[in-house]
């Protein structure tokens, strides 16, 4: 299939440190490559693919100094979805919903993977306008808050299976890895190792909405001679810190809509402590891959018993569950089912060759 992947322009693909959505973005256009299919990737020009890649602005815009303006890109990002839009059998789009207004202008199918929280009060009207949109969701849990919406399925998240080893003998500390703001629960994280002694490396990023919390809330606890900030780190250090700790500590107090951050987690044979909010339950196997609580004393005496997870199982489940393999099949799946819907698509070769614009690169 000729497939257009649609990247938000916050980080590159795949991201430099942080950013769940464009390395999801990164392992699933990679694997369709790797499968076989002609795959063009619209990002930001500083991003890393196997596929084609158009640059639609030369740095990803969250750690590029000289921008003050996120929208425009991604508005000229939209442009050239349309332009090159009967080239491609499917178009997927990842984020949020801003392709909806360019939509009509093309006739090729279309999905959106919708990445964020689902449950916040202004997104119904916003997604009724649009109700015919197809969509796709990351875990059955965010899909519940707009039962209306157009779903063409669930797919979870994957990795690739040599992506993170499995480390059957681990150090002795635990570990946060994500984002620092109170959703996400750091302080129950610093309060489940300050409780069993045990160390606790934090590699979090501090988002610029999220200073004012860091720096009242947070930054007293990292005083403590057991917790340690790392602040933002790389793949291979992330995998590093995931793979030698006892567990993975995931406190949520929000409706998660997946958290990568279990899947790397259980790749590295790492158990995860996680409060069953959001996509939780559905994607920890309670007692199999780590424990499902639902306050801090649970969890500290879930963490207590944290040995009685077998890390090679927590592997295995990785590799049968959440491989990148089995996400671009899935996705697959429904690319097929769209074009069997939408014959009257226009395609590339009954429109004739175009010309190759000048900011479409091979990688």
């Amino acid at each position: 299939m000729r497939i257009a992947q649609v990247a938000p322009l916050y980080e590159s693909v795949p991201p430099r440190l942080y950013g769940g959505t464009e390395r999801v973005v990164a392992y699933l256009t990679d694997e369709l490559v790797r499968m076989g299919h002609e795959v063009t990737l619209l990002a930001s020009a500083d991003s890393c693919t196997a596929a084609t890649l158009v640059g639609c602005c030369e740095r990803a815009t969250r750690l590029d100094p000289d921008c003050v303006d996120d929208l425009a890109p991604h508005v000229l990002q939209m442009e050239r979805v349309v332009a090159l839009a009967a080239r491609f059998d499917v178009i997927h789009f990842h984020g949020t919903y801003l392709h909806f207004l360019a939509a009509p202008r093309f006739a090729t199918p279309h999905v959106t993977t919708l990445h964020g929280r689902l449950d916040l009060p202004h997104l119904p009207s916003r997604f009724h306008a649009y109700r015919d949109a197809p969509l796709v969701s990351i875990s059955e849990a965010q899909r519940h808050a707009l039962p209306q919406a157009a779903w063409y399925g669930t797919v979870h998240h994957g990795l690739p299976r040599d992506l993170h080893r499995c480390v059957e003998k681990p150090g002795d500390y635990f570990v946060f890895v994500g984002r620092i703001s109170p959703e996400k629960g750091i302080e129950h994280a610093v309060e489940i190792a300050r409780r069993l002694a045990v160390p606790l490396k934090i590699a979090a990023k501090v988002s610029r909405e999220d200073e004012c919390y860091f720096r009242r809330t947070v930054e007293p606890l990292l005083r403590h001679p057991l917790i340690e900030f790392l602040g933002e780190v790389d793949e291979r250090r992330k995998g590093e810190l995931l793979g030698r700790a006892r567990a993975l500590l995931f406190p949520i107090d929000w409706p998660e809509p997946f958290g990568l951050v279990m899947i790397e987690s259980m790749a590295c044979g790492t158990p995860v402590v996680a409060f069953g909010c959001g996509s939780v339950p559905e994607l920890i196997d309670d007692g199999v891959t780590g424990f499902v609580v639902s306050d801090v004393e649970e969890a500290v005496r879930a963490a207590q018993r944290i040995q009685a997870i077998d890390r090679r199982r927590c592997r295995d489940v990785f590799e049968r569950r959440f491989s990148s393999e089995r996400m671009a099949a899935d996705y697959l799946a429904i690319y097929q089912e769209l074009t069997r819907t939408r014959r009257s698509c226009v395609r590339a070769d009954q429109v004739g060759e175009l010309e190759r614009p000048d900011w479409m690169m091979d990688a």
